[in-house]
């Protein structure tokens, strides 16, 4: 009997990058016969206005809410290096082109680092098509292909998805049997928990 177990997140969100280790280690501990799938939310659409001031504190501030919480680490000079925009479509674009090179987890860590550590703006197509150069893509390629009118349609094709799995929150974790769609609570930094509720439902509870 095989189970699919999306993960619905997005490369530029803070908390799915606290997320990043407990996923790992969940990874490591699941059943054979479990599909892990990921799912780009899409948290904000393409924007090339400057983030005001005011959101660029919010969330500064969640990072510093999230160090708190989880222990994990951030460069807050990204908010004085970098010129900040609500904007990630175009990091779910270059996910999605990576997942097509079998390449999909190497581009995420790639964001996340350039992002949360290196205070580099993954926001910016330069930013994306060197992080693409690094994980060993055709740099021409991924760049032509970040503009094309097919990589906009498959990420709008992968939101409607997302919409239809009833996900609003990243990161997500959702359990799919035949039609039936079972969410797993999140534990940030106890993949244990998450483990027992995905074994209770395909071993016992549910099915």
């Amino acid at each position: 009997m095989i189970y699919t177990l999306y993960y619905v997140h997005d490369p530029m969100c803070s908390w799915c990058y606290a997320f990043k280790s407990t996923l790992d280690n969940l990874k490591k501990h699941l059943n054979s016969n479990i599909k892990l799938i990921y799912v780009v939310g899409g948290l904000a659409a393409h924007s090339d206005e400057i983030m005001p001031k005011d959101m660029q504190e919010k969330i500064e501030n969640i990072w510093y809410e999230i160090e708190e919480n989880t222990g994990t680490k951030f460069n807050h000079d990204f908010w004085k290096n970098c010129q900040p925009r609500r904007s990630t479509y175009l990091a779910c674009q270059a996910t999605i082109l990576a997942r097509y090179k079998n390449k999909e987890d190497k581009m995420i860590n790639a964001i996340q680092e350039a992002y949360y550590l290196k205070a580099l703006n993954p926001s910016d197509a330069s930013t994306l098509i060197e992080l693409a150069k690094q994980i060993g893509m055709d740099e021409k390629k991924f760049e032509d292909d970040l503009k094309s009118q097919k990589i906009e349609e498959d990420l709008q094709n992968e939101l409607n998805f997302r919409r239809s799995l009833n996900v609003r929150n990243f990161p997500s974790l959702i359990l799919k049997y035949k039609k039936e769609l079972y969410p797993i609570n999140i534990k940030y930094n106890d993949y244990e928990s998450m483990l027992t509720q995905i074994t209770n439902m395909t071993e016992n509870t549910y099915f």
